[in-house]
C-alpha cells in the first residue's frame, strides 16, 4: 500500500515559522513571518508528525510495535498473525488474505491509499512470490552496479583471487615467522 500525499497537511505539534515567500508584502507588515499550522513537504517537522500519526493509528488497530524494529507492527486475530512494516509511506502486509483485506479496508478508511498489489520489488530487492515459498533476488541492482562502473562485459570469476597461485609455506621459506593467520 502507498500512502499518498503523505508529508503534506499534516499536523504539527511544534510551532514553526517561515519567511513569507517572494511577492507576498504586506507593506505595514515587512518584518512578519508566517507560521505554519501544517507541515509541509520538505519540512523536518513533517515525517515526524507523519510517523506519529500513524503509529498511534495502528497502535489503535490494535497493533504491538516491536522491539527489534519500531517499522514493524504485529497483530494476532484468531491465532493468525497478521505482519505490517512501514518504510517512509508504504505498508507491506503479509499472513491471511482475509485479515489483509480486513486491515486495508481499515488503512484507507483513514488515509487516502493506493493498493499496489503483490510487491515485486523493494529497496534494491527483486521479489517473487508463491503459496509457499517466497525468493529475493538482487540479480537487478547488481546489473546496476555493473553498469554504472562500465563492468557489463568484464570477464566474471567465480573467486575473485589469481586461480594457479603458489602457495607458500614458512617450511618452503626457511623461516618460521610467516603470520597464516593475517590472510
Amino acid at each position: 500500500m502507498d500512502v499518498k500525499t503523505t508529508f503534506l497537511n499534516r499536523n504539527i505539534e511544534e510551532e514553526v515559522y517561515i519567511e513569507r515567500p517572494e511577492g507576498f508584502v504586506i507593506h505595514t507588515k515587512e518584518s512578519h513571518m508566517c507560521k505554519l499550522r501544517k507541515a509541509l513537504y520538505g519540512l523536518k517537522q513533517a515525517s515526524r508528525a507523519w510517523y506519529s500519526r500513524i503509529d498511534s493509528y495502528h497502535q489503535n488497530l490494535g497493533f504491538s510495535k516491536s522491539v527489534a524494529d519500531l517499522n514493524l507492527y504485529f497483530k494476532v486475530t484468531e491465532n493468525h498473525p497478521l505482519i505490517l512494516v512501514l518504510y517512509v509511506d508504504d505498508l507491506f502486509l503479509t499472513r491471511e488474505e482475509q485479515l489483509i483485506t480486513q486491515c486495508k479496508r481499515e488503512l484507507t478508511s483513514e488515509f487516502d491509499m493506493k493498493d499496489l498489489g503483490i510487491m515485486h520489488y523493494f529497496l534494491g530487492l527483486e521479489v517473487w512470490q508463491r503459496s509457499d515459498e517466497i525468493f529475493l533476488s538482487q540479480g537487478k541492482y547488481t546489473v546496476d552496479v555493473l553498469h554504472r562502473f562500465g563492468m557489463l562485459d568484464c570477464k566474471s570469476m567465480s573467486t575473485p583471487m589469481v586461480s594457479n597461485l603458489k602457495k607458500l609455506h614458512a617450511s618452503d621459506s626457511g623461516s618460521n615467522l610467516l603470520d597464516l593467520t593475517i590472510y
